[in-house]
């Protein structure tokens, strides 16, 4: 076996992870052992895997990777699986408990001390530790995602198998692809965000080249003047179903919402908990908790 023989377990708002330092680079995971990993019947159960470990120990990057974490300040690397064992560019809830571990494990700073410069496939993301913040939780994180790179508003037409109705999406990249559809906006006719079966894999048409995670929104409140509102989301992502909260997913949520409303500032509530999502033409940054649930031995 590939992993090592203790492994955590944690989360980001409900989006749950097995996570462990490798400092060596000899735990590199294989596809068929993160499957059984986060397997939730016959393995510890989670969203996704999480190795961290340096740059160089990551057999997927290249020269040119490698060379631009250590250029952007990032001596560690988030080497992000699906649970189904497939790579991923990029984890925002998962950049949070990352670095509640390595601050565990005296990698990175306490809170009020230096930000933590992580590498992922995405690029290097900086993360900030906050402490306990109310309303939002006791190991609080406000990482910074990078622009979000929005398309034509209500390009695609999103449907799900099995339930009438559609609804029209915006494509947004945040270092890994969404479709984010806000229900009560123009031709919706999805059920009510509550109602919606996301255990079926959403579709989107045209179809978009590579596989993409889809959010369904509802806005709750919008104060213009104030320039903050409130919204509820939901999300199935690619490689796992639908998850309890997706951080880069509520980026590209408050990013449609902006180029929707103007607003910029947004708490959104997801499955798993509330989040702070600010947005700017330079960065997303994502404010919201980490938890550390457990310690495992693997068998």
């Amino acid at each position: 076996m590939s992993l090592p023989q203790y492994v955590y377990k944690g989360h980001g708002t409900g989006n749950d992870f097995v996570i462990y330092i490798d400092r060596t680079g000899e735990f590199e995971p294989n596809a068929d052992e993160i499957r059984h990993v986060c397997d939730r019947h016959f393995g510890v159960g989670a969203d996704g895997l999480i190795r961290l470990t340096k740059p160089e120990c990551v057999s997927d990057l290249s020269v040119e990777q490698v060379a631009q974490c250590h250029d952007g300040g990032a001596e560690w690397f988030m080497d992000y699986r699906n649970a189904d064992g497939t790579l991923a560019e990029m984890c925002g809830n998962g950049t949070r408990v990352t670095t509640l571990l390595a601050q565990r494990a005296g990698i990175a700073d306490a809170p009020g001390g230096a930000p933590f410069k992580l590498g992922t496939r995405a690029g290097v993301k900086t993360l900030r530790s906050l402490g306990a913040l109310e309303p939002y939780g006791q190991d609080v994180f406000q990482v910074s995602l990078g622009a979000g790179k929005i398309g034509d508003v209500d390009a695609y037409a999103v449907t799900i198998p099995g339930t009438s109705g559609e609804a029209e999406g915006t494509f947004v990249d945040m270092g890994n692809p969404h479709v984010v559809s806000v229900l009560e906006d123009g031709k919706a006719t999805l059920p009510a965000v509550e109602d919606l079966n996301l255990i079926v894999k959403p579709m989107v048409s045209p179809v978009i080249e590579t596989d993409q995670n889809a959010e369904f929104v509802r806005i709750d409140a919008c104060d213009k003047a104030g320039n903050i509102g409130k919204a509820t989301m939901r999300v199935n992502e690619r490689g796992c179903g639908e998850t309890l909260s997706c951080g880069t997913g509520l980026g590209a949520t408050a990013v449609t919402l902006r180029a929707k409303t103007g607003v910029s500032r947004w708490d959104i509530t997801i499955r798993g908990g509330l989040v702070r999502v600010e947005v700017s033409d330079e960065d997303v940054k994502l404010t919201g908790a980490a938890v550390i649930v457990a310690k495992v031995e693997l068998l």
